[in-house]
């Protein structure tokens, strides 16, 4: 299982957000986050049965698809991309990017943000993760997980 999507759904699973016939939009069409993620939202089950749209870089008029998330998963590299005008009012918002931007003030002379503006972001939504500590911690859990189910079916073929 991609552990990064994984650990999304999980998080959205065990907080309480309701995904099936939700609208969730998914900024971001990378091999390892955006696609796995749209599969998993799509697929029949806990965490999935939403309708989902695929946003990328590329995409015009890309804050009319956002504005319609009632879940809205970043993933798309570029710091602060996401703007709290960005995004539905109401709607759960998960931030995958992690990004390294220059801070003079800060001693390692860099902070870390993620691919959505938080403190504008977290006015309109009624849930936001933060960056860091949301989704990286979730990543490292489903990581562990998949090491555990491989090491059960290399021990019970």
């Amino acid at each position: 299982r991609p552990a990064t999507p994984y650990g999304v759904q999980q998080l959205l699973l065990r907080t309480g957000v309701e995904t099936k016939g939700a609208h969730a939009v998914v900024v971001g069409r990378s091999n390892i986050v955006g696609r796995p993620m749209a599969a998993l939202l799509l697929q029949d089950g806990p965490g999935g049965n939403a309708t989902v749209t695929v946003c990328h870089s590329r995409t015009r008029g890309i804050d009319q698809h956002t504005r319609l998330a009632d879940i809205l998963i970043v993933a798309i590299g570029k710091p602060e991309f996401v703007t709290g005008d960005m995004v539905k009012p109401g709607a759960v918002v998960i931030d995958v990017g992690v990004n390294r931007v220059d801070d003079p003030s800060r001693k390692q002379g860099y902070r870390l943000v993620g691919d959505v503006k938080f403190q504008e972001a977290k006015q309109v939504a009624s849930a936001i993760t933060p960056v860091p500590g949301g989704v990286g911690p979730m990543t490292i859990t489903m990581l562990l997980s998949n090491t555990v189910q491989a090491a059960r079916q290399w021990a019970h073929p």
